[in-house]
């Protein structure tokens, strides 16, 4: 399995493992929304997870050259409508970065609520201009949405990556705790919302972000 979700106490924790570098590949993708379903079904609270030093190396690069551009174009799209499921999602999100976050994998990092990244030697950023390719619509008004504003031209045409502790005056992440300890820190965190876990959550964090729901749902065809 490349994504598992466990259920407890009404906290939902869904742990992407693909035994290597967690790529986000089509079918990482089908396997985080079968497990998104099940927690945004049974759970009030989601915490999002990585395997050991490795939250997600982005989307499968392997992939993105061999292939057709109508699969390319799949991919990413079904990327961007993770991102996009998770940033606008009723219940609290909270991450556990517990490794590298980069490319898509640090995209997915905005679209949390609140972000929790383990320190230590990872690396944390948009380095599509390095790879030559151009971002999608949700992969600069994300950042646009949470990052710092004096640091979006380093974080995403200068395609800086940077440590966990780096990432923190940034914007990418919100509190950095030593390895061991990021997925208590982020269930700790989920313990805290969990008292205010209701419909007026949702409807707040929507308004709140409203502006860049607006300016991402028609880049991916919502």
């Amino acid at each position: 399995m490349t994504a598992t979700v466990k259920i407890e106490n009404e906290i939902a924790v869904v742990t992407m493992d693909d035994g290597k570098a967690n790529a986000i590949s089509l079918t990482m993708l089908e396997a985080v929304n079968a497990a998104l379903d099940e927690a945004e079904t049974a759970a009030k609270v989601i915490v999002l997870a990585g395997r050991p030093e490795r939250f997600s190396a982005g989307f499968d690069l392997k992939f993105l050259a061999s292939s057709e551009p109508d699969q390319v174009r799949k991919l990413v799209m079904g990327g961007g409508k993770l991102a996009f499921r998770l940033f606008t999602s009723d219940k609290p999100v909270v991450i556990a970065c517990t490794g590298h976050a980069i490319a898509m994998g640090a995209f997915i990092l905005l679209a949390g609520d609140t972000r929790i990244a383990a320190r230590g030697a990872y690396k944390i950023g948009a380095n599509e201009t390095v790879n030559g390719m151009t971002l999608p619509g949700f992969g600069v008004e994300l950042p646009r949405a949470r990052l710092n504003p004096m640091y979006l031209t380093q974080a995403l045409a200068q395609a800086k990556l940077y440590t966990p502790d780096e990432a923190l005056p940034v914007g990418w992440v919100d509190q950095v705790v030593e390895p061991g300890e990021v997925l208590g820190a982020a269930m700790a965190e989920a313990e805290r919302l969990l008292p205010i876990a209701n419909y007026a959550y949702g409807r707040n964090k929507k308004y709140a972000r409203q502006p860049a729901i607006d300016l991402i749902a028609p880049t991916l065809e919502i």
